[in-house]
């Protein structure tokens, strides 16, 4: 699907509102884990996390994982959200040239 195509479904206004939401999103989707860590509670599962990531919610996941210092000493949320956000970044950028 070519990108004029795409914003004729999608509006660009909306792309915008869809990204800030879900950065949103995984941002609080971040704190809300760490509190319940804190307090030992039921926790957000690891996958949905991932899965907000690969949503588009990488800017929002990764500044709440440092911001709250969350899940920063494991290999699969430092290494792998920034690799999903550039790849997606990547895509994106081909996908429009």
């Amino acid at each position: 699907m070519s990108v004029e195509k795409f914003l004729e479904i999608m509006p660009l206004k909306n792309v915008i509102i869809y990204f800030i939401a879900i950065n949103i999103i995984g941002f609080f989707a971040m704190l809300i884990d760490k509190k319940k860590a804190e307090r030992g509670s039921w926790r957000i599962p690891e996958k949905t996390l991932l899965i907000l990531t690969l949503l588009g919610g990488g800017v929002g996941t990764i500044s709440g994982m440092y911001m709250f210092r969350h899940k920063t000493k494991k290999l699969r949320f430092t290494v792998g959200f920034p690799v999903i956000l550039i790849t997606e970044v990547a895509l994106i950028v081909y996908w429009i040239m």
